[in-house]
Parts: structure tokens; C-alpha cells; sequence
């Protein structure tokens, strides 16, 4: 008796493997892209305007500023 409750319990895994497997495999009911299509096409439309390109003005870097501080030495690693 011992043996069929063992063998049981690789059934009952089978079991639930199945089930979870056509639960997972279903077919589902998409709207589609329209949704992000439309996001995207407003996105492009706002970059287009002048007035998105304008609103940043360009800032320069300094002659002497330096691109990484983890490119630099410091003092207490020169010794």
C-alpha cells in the first residue's frame, strides 16, 4: 500500500503539469498594437514640433573640465 501512495504522488504532479500546461497554452484575446501605435505616433509628432527642439538650450563643457573622475589619480594613490 505504501508503494501505490508513493506512485501517487508523481500522478498527481503529471497531473497539475497538464493542467498548467493548457491553462498556459491558451489562446488569448489580444486588442493588438493599435494602443502602443498610437502612443508611439503622438511621441513622434512632439518631437517634431520646434517648439520640443527649443525648449533646451545647449550647454558646453568647460575648457577645463574632465570627461571622468575615475580616469583621475588621486593624491593618495601616487604613493
Amino acid at each position: 500500500m505504501a508503494a501505490l501512495a508513493w506512485l501517487l504522488i508523481p500522478f498527481l504532479a503529471a497531473v497539475g503539469a497538464g493542467l498548467w500546461g493548457s491553462w498556459a497554452s491558451r489562446n488569448r484575446k489580444t486588442t493588438g498594437d493599435g494602443i502602443e501605435l498610437d502612443g508611439y505616433a503622438r511621441f513622434r509628432a512632439a518631437m517634431e514640433r520646434p517648439e520640443a527642439v527649443d525648449r533646451y538650450e545647449v550647454v558646453e563643457r568647460p575648457v577645463g573640465a574632465k570627461r571622468s573622475v575615475a580616469l583621475e589619480k588621486s593624491s593618495s594613490d601616487a604613493a
